[in-house]
């Protein structure tokens, strides 16, 4: 029987061809090695001697007076690393030890870096910032230690020049019916830890009056050049839905912002959370867990969707305020349990430390390890630690192997509005290429599988309006002359050429059933889920020796598409699903 982690990574290795051979380039052998073979400790001395080496001799260089060398190192230290750095003065403990919990020992022979006193420290820190302010950067202190081993970590920044190129980070909050997940995004967004924070995330009156998510709420949490979130705070009249801060005016002060997908908890919209997991392409997934209730319901559920889709999880344990001490033990040993067990193989990591923050923002998700965050929304318990990981994590646009600038363009439609005096206007995520305002572009396929022309009339991000957008960023386009009923999730907009993509109907796929209550064959009708794709499909035929298919069975499977074609590409990943039953998969082949 194949298992999960052997099909996932034959998934990726399938992905990464493909995106490769579309891309006309060659494939990174590096990328189809299996990452769940990765040791927690292996990271201890992958990259870090390069980058402490390129810190030290920055130090080095301040340490003798060289002032014009110095700023031009960090200057272009700050150019390769798009604007964002995380600078390291002093010794640094090894992981090994730091993400166990254990005390650090006096013996610095498994620390790496160069030792120095609390006086060298200090003294460099306030160098590191003077150069990088006359470079237009700012510097905030993330820790800075005084023992027995005086350390420091920094973190550089550099204001963006516009909103266009502001880095962002997509997290996807997903949990049981309430575990906390509206009120600790409210109360991270707001900083309010009296109950009203929530109210402004949600979009109906009945989520309002339930106090129930039951659709993609969507928030931001605006990091300035200092290191210090952006809240909006509240307006004089004290409505909480009225803020004196609006997103455009959070994003032109940000020099990061984390854009949060508030999913829904409860079993009756799993169609909308999928669809958001899926749709959405996030970076990470926050998994909210009550103190009170543990990992019960539709938690499991959401944890084995972010698995199966290869999304790095972090864990929050939330209500620790109001949670009897061995009812807090008895949650954080089960969550410890399920995440160790065969099906996720991940190393759990309680977060009781700026640095461990700080340490794993960078490694989590290459090493198959889980930060475990326990907070109060009531008390703010833990909420800095969280507010630290978030705003150290890479930017979703970063991961150029997913979203590459130099392709054609691509730009998948997730939400679509009609907008008075402006017109149609749709949401989503450019997967390639770039886009500005006055493009000609088509969008399609509709539902006999043809394009449209239409012209971008213009351009937000976060509600801020922009010229031109890149592949990995997420903007609203309004377009010029088109009925809102002509446009639908999962549509596509390219650049306006001769032969538009090919719209597809029928498609072969490698697939695993991850569960079954009884037997899947021919004509089997399924909710087929797949980047901004979602339409239920039809099994046409099956390579499977007896015709059907059980829990647990691999198979080359032919679907078909019910309603209207779509455009797919070989090599997409693809999750279907319909009451219980899961099964996941890639597309190999369009027929």
């Amino acid at each position: 029987m194949t298992t999960l982690r052997s099909f996932q990574t034959e998934i990726e290795e399938i992905h990464s061809r493909e995106l490769a051979r579309q891309r006309g380039g060659h494939v990174d052998q590096s990328i189809q090695q299996n990452p769940a073979e990765t040791t927690p400790g292996a990271a201890d001395g992958v990259d870090v001697p390069e980058l402490l080496d390129e810190d030290e001799s920055i130090l080095n260089l301040l340490s003798s007076r060289n002032d014009e060398p110095a700023r031009n190192a960090i200057a272009s230290l700050m150019t390769r690393h798009k604007g964002e750095y995380i600078f390291r003065i002093g010794v640094r403990p090894p992981h090994s030890a730091l993400f166990t919990g254990e005390p650090l020992d006096e013996d610095t022979r498994n620390w790496a870096g160069v030792p120095r006193t609390d006086e060298e420290v200090t003294s460099l820190r306030i160098e590191v910032a003077k150069a990088l302010e006359e470079v237009g950067g700012k510097t905030s202190v993330l820790f800075q230690d005084g023992g027995t081993h005086p350390r420091a970590t920094l973190l550089l920044r550099l204001p963006p020049p516009s909103v266009s190129l502001t880095p962002e980070v997509r997290c996807a909050v997903v949990g049981n019916v309430d575990s906390g997940k509206s009120t600790t995004l409210g109360v991270l967004t707001r900083d309010d830890g009296r109950g009203r924070a929530r109210v402004s995330l949600f979009r109906h009156k009945h989520e309002i009056e339930t106090g129930r998510t039951s659709s993609v709420g969507m928030e931001i949490l605006g990091f300035g050049p200092n290191g210090a979130p952006i809240l909006p705070g509240t307006a004089p009249s004290g409505d909480a839905r009225r803020e004196k801060l609006g997103w455009d005016e959070i994003s032109a002060q940000a020099a990061k912002i984390v854009s949060f997908s508030d999913l829904a908890g409860h079993e009756r919209y799993l169609k909308t959370t999928l669809y958001g997991l899926t749709s959405g392409a996030p970076s990470c997934v926050i998994l909210m867990v009550g103190a009170n209730a543990g990992l019960i319901g539709m938690s499991k559920e959401h944890l084995a969707i972010a698995l199966a889709l290869s999304v790095p999880v972090v864990v929050c344990i939330t209500k620790i305020d109001m949670t009897p001490p061995n009812v807090l033990a008895e949650t954080t040993k089960q969550v410890v349990k399920i995440l160790k067990s065969p099906g996720c193989r991940k190393t759990p990591v309680f977060v009781n430390s700026t640095e461990a923050a700080i340490e794993l923002s960078e490694t989590f998700a290459k090493q198959r390890l889980c930060p475990i965050f326990r907070i109060s929304n009531v008390t703010g318990e833990g909420l800095d630690f969280v507010r630290t990981f978030l705003n150290l994590l890479p930017s979703s646009e970063a991961d150029h192997e997913t979203f590459a600038v130099d392709q054609p363009l691509e730009f998948s439609i997730t939400e679509v509005w009609s907008v008075p005096y402006v017109g149609t206007v749709v949401n989503g995520i450019l997967n390639s290429g770039r886009v500005k305002t006055g493009d000609a572009v088509l969008f399609g396929p509709d539902s006999n599988g043809l394009y449209a022309s239409t012209v971008v009339r213009s351009m937000q991000r976060k509600r801020a309006d922009v010229f031109t957008a890149e592949a990995g960023q997420c903007v609203a386009l309004a377009l010029k002359r088109v009925k809102r009923a002509a446009v639908r999730k999962g549509m596509v907009i390219v650049h306006k050429v001769d032969a538009p993509p090919r719209a597809t109907r029928q498609f072969e796929g490698q697939v695993l059933i991850l569960y079954h209550n009884t037997t899947l064959q021919r004509n089997y009708q399924a909710m087929l889920h797949c980047g901004a794709v979602r339409q239920t499909v039809r099994i046409i035929s099956m390579d499977h020796p007896q015709g059907v298919l059980r829990t647990g069975d691999r198979a080359t499977v032919q679907f078909e598409f019910i309603s209207h074609p779509e455009f797919i590409k070989v090599g997409m990943k693809l999750l279907f699903r319909e009451g219980k039953t899961k099964g996941l998969g890639v597309i190999t082949r369009l027929l």
